[in-house]
């Protein structure tokens, strides 16, 4: 008796720390939807050296402002969806950082992210 009431104890508490494993998990978003593509401008940099820019504007503009990526040009078709991915980096065995970047629907066309979002002026970490 008492055996049998010690294994149901321990399924119970497997049990338990399995579904709080599978809540954390699912707080681990890797990739957002933004708004469809609407236009885009342009920075070219100031100094040499410096890297171009683009403010890219979504429908969800009100929400995100526009976003800044790194690049010459913008390939994004008009009304296309468009998502921001963060994908975890680890160059060394010591440190690990979180990239973000801007993409199509399928992946095929992408940006890098600038860390800071120059619009709204906060970092691209937050939005996650």
């Amino acid at each position: 008796m008492k055996k049998l009431l010690l294994l149901l104890l321990i399924v119970a508490a497997s049990c338990a720390t399995t579904k709080q494993s599978v809540q954390e998990d699912s707080l681990i978003i890797t990739r957002k939807y933004v708004g469809n593509f609407v236009d885009y401008r342009q920075h070219i940099p100031e100094k040499a050296g410096e890297p171009y820019l683009i403010f890219i504007k979504t429908s969800m503009d009100s929400t995100y402002g526009k976003i800044s990526a790194f690049s010459e040009r913008c390939d994004f078709v008009k009304g296309s969806p468009l998502y921001i991915r963060r994908t975890m980096m680890s160059p060394g065995t010591i440190s690990t950082y979180w990239e973000y970047r801007i993409e199509s629907e399928n992946s095929e066309i992408f940006y890098r992210l600038s860390e800071f979002q120059h619009d709204r002026k906060n970092l691209i970490q937050s939005w996650f």
